[in-house]
């Protein structure tokens, strides 16, 4: 069966760069998915996306689906016919809504029984006839959170259409799409190409765009601006840093991209690094160069989408541009400096961290009191961290934040810094809001780790305090971000602060009447809960963790370290069986509900061997696991217990528990209860059971 290679590309005005690449795999996507509705088998795909269209090349599309064999199931063959031989009305009914008689009706065998069927060949489609209808099914899939309209048409789409091009080889598929007509003329780049231009085949396309000053390929354009960067820093003996959420957008900015390098006065080196990398990235699209140490250099570099005769003067644009913005970092940075972060304090007071709340000074008073709370249970510098926490939301109201919303944090350290505030202080200010995305560097301190502490488990508190706990997809404070935070920075930083304490001295901040009840366990709740999908990036199966949860333990370090040891637990030959054997025994205990609280089991009440046996191993056992555990082994305690197995199943085997001695049973409960209690010590491992 005969194929041809398709081109299908949408010409437009210039496409969002932050969504290209998703609009690029969805438009890609939708073609495939509808040629295999159609049953159009095909070969290699091509995606291609630049600010002015979005195509796809697909080779080898079969011209016309093969035929395929139709099914149509009716009523159940024994319903077929009236008692004297006639067609009943079930299967006139049917033969009618297939368009044949009765009589060309069949048996067919069904796993529900014999059923009246109809059988026949569909042909297939050709892929000219329902190309159409794929593109536009496509293109009205596209994830386009608003589309606009243009002209006096009432086409809708991401930015208005110039042109439409369908070809399946040689052949233009005509059809209207987005208010245009395929055809099978594109064009080149805007200023380094004029006219149409005619492409005969699919496959020359990339070439032909190519010749005109089009890298239509979006991946190949952004490596290409990766390599130009690149060769420009060495070119000044300095190293680029290449973002790649910035390359992304700049690749989806330019068609032929050439990179140039600027520069800007050193007397701007004297601003904080991060507002100049800020202005020129965020506001430029500039990648700034650094030397070897890392050191920012006042050079920059920028991807122009047009090759100049003189690009002198390109240049000289550019650094007319960004001196301005420069300037005002400048400008902001000198001028917040004549107000020490201290003086600030009570201009907080302006500012409404949230209206239930209070203000940011009401929230800086809370932080100041928890941070030392916190600094105190973790044996660092109370004074340090209270009053990190008193300035942290400081640079809040300075200029330089009020511009460049990125500095928050770090302008506070350059201004501690700047009042003479201790190094340890205003880095901690900066790092309050560390980590400030997945996978971000933790506090360096343990101040620092106090201060972002006590700047989470404060919001935690209040926003559930007042009733606003995220729901579904909606968590406008970033609790779900704040939570992980905190587990982070606890297991990492491995301070073993207990979670519940905490939580019970950030609500106690609050006016007595404004937490509601119940906020302190919810919380706990909703935080150690983020450990699901911690450990699930682990690969840690949830049982492990449900066995450790069990424990109601409110230490997220010690939860860490238990879940851990269960994990290694469970992955040792005798995990499922003890686990079992702990899941029969919570089930006996629970059944009975015996109160056995001081009682302890009788040595001559041990009847049986294998009980015997089991009870000196237990002894045993809870003496040498006492050091383990006191030392927070609980990896070697697990593996310890796992000796437990064999003398387990013995006694299960052997032993009848409910005897017909009262004293014998309940001696024989309370040795299932000290077996059961062994291994609690370090997590509920019924929970491992694997239920098949």
């Amino acid at each position: 069966m005969s194929s041809s290679n398709l081109l299908i590309e949408i010409g437009t005005e210039e496409l969002p760069p932050g969504a290209l690449q998703k609009l690029r795999d969805a438009f890609a996507k939708g073609i495939v998915a509808g040629l295999e509705e159609h049953s159009l088998n095909h070969g290699k795909l091509q995606s291609f996306a630049s600010p002015r269209r979005l195509a796809v090349m697909i080779e080898a599309v079969q011209e016309q689906a093969a035929d395929r064999e139709v099914e149509a199931l009716g009523p159940p063959a024994d319903r077929a016919k009236e008692a004297d031989g006639s067609w009943s009305k079930a299967a006139q009914g049917f033969a009618r809504k297939n368009g044949v008689e009765p009589e060309q009706l069949q048996e067919i065998e069904t796993p529900k029984g014999i059923r009246l069927g109809f059988r026949s060949i569909e042909a297939g489609q050709s892929a000219a006839a329902c190309l159409a209808d794929i593109f536009n099914q496509s293109v009205s899939q596209l994830p386009i959170p608003k589309r606009m309209r243009w002209g006096a048409t009432r086409t809708e789409f991401v930015r208005p259409v110039h042109w439409i091009v369908m070809l399946l080889g040689d052949t233009v598929i005509e059809a209207e799409v987005l208010g245009f007509k395929s055809g099978n003329t594109t064009h080149g780049h805007r200023f380094h190409s004029q006219g149409e231009l005619t492409i005969t085949q699919p496959e020359q396309y990339a070439e032909l765009l190519r010749s005109h000053y089009v890298i239509a390929d979006f991946d190949e354009r952004r490596e290409l601006i990766r390599k130009q960067v690149n060769e420009q820093a060495e070119l000044h003996d300095a190293v680029a840093v290449i973002d790649d959420d910035l390359l992304d957008e700049v690749t989806g900015l330019v068609e032929w991209p050439v990179a140039l390098t600027g520069s800007f006065e050193e007397r701007f080196l004297q601003v904080p690094a991060e507002a100049l990398v800020y202005s020129m990235k965020e506001h430029q699209k500039y990648f700034h160069l650094v030397n070897t140490d890392g050191q920012l250099l006042p050079r920059f570099i920028t991807i122009s989408n047009i090759e100049s005769k003189d690009p002198a003067q390109v240049i000289d644009g550019n650094q007319r541009v960004i001196r301005p913005r420069l300037s005002d970092a400048d400008f902001f940075f000198n001028s917040d400096k004549k107000i020490p972060l201290a003086d600030r304090v009570p201009k907080l007071e302006s500012i409404v961290f949230q209206q239930k709340l209070g203000t940011l000074l009401d929230k800086s008073r809370r932080l100041e009191t928890l941070a030392g709370l916190i600094a105190d249970a973790s044996g660092c510098n109370q004074a340090q961290a209270q009053r990190a926490a008193l300035l942290g939301k400081t640079d809040l109201i300075t200029d330089m934040v009020s511009e460049f919303a990125d500095m928050q944090g770090i302008a506070g350290r350059y201004y501690a810094l700047h009042d003479g505030e201790d190094d340890v202080v205003a880095d901690a200010i900066e790092q309050q809001y560390w980590p400030r995305f997945a996978g971000d560097h933790l506090p360096a301190s343990a101040v620092a780790c106090c201060v972002a502490l006590a700047d989470r488990l404060d919001t935690l508190v209040g926003i559930f305090g007042i009733g606003q706990a995220p729901t579904g997809s909606r968590d406008p404070f970033a609790l779900r971000r704040a939570s992980l935070g905190v587990l982070r920075i606890m297991v990492e930083r491995e301070m073993p602060l207990d979670l519940r304490q905490l939580l019970e001295q950030a609500a106690a901040q609050y006016p007595a009447d404004l937490i509601a009840a119940g906020t302190v366990e919810a919380v706990l709740d909703y935080m150690l809960d983020r450990f699901r999908a911690w450990y699930e990036d682990e690969n840690i199966p949830v049982q492990v963790f449900m066995s450790v949860a069990a424990r109601k333990l409110s230490q997220p370090l010690d939860i860490h370290r238990r879940v851990h040891a269960v994990h290694s637990f469970a992955a040792l030959a005798e995990a499922q069986a003890l686990a079992a054997a702990n899941k029969r025994v919570s089930n006996i205990l629970e059944k009975q509900g015996n109160d056995t609280e001081g009682l302890k089991v009788s040595e001559g009440l041990l009847q049986e061997p294998a009980e015997q046996a089991l009870a000196a191993v237990i002894k045993a056992k809870t003496t040498s696991v006492a050091a383990l555990l006191d030392s927070g082994d609980y990896a070697a305690s697990l593996a310890t217990l796992a000796d437990l197995r064999e003398p387990v199943d013995a006694f299960f085997d052997q032993v009848m528990v409910m005897a017909d001695d009262l004293e014998v049973r309940n001696n024989r409960l309370l040795l299932l209860q000290s077996l059961r209690e062994l291994f609690l010590q370090v997590a509920d491992i019924s929970h491992l059971v694997v239920t098949r």
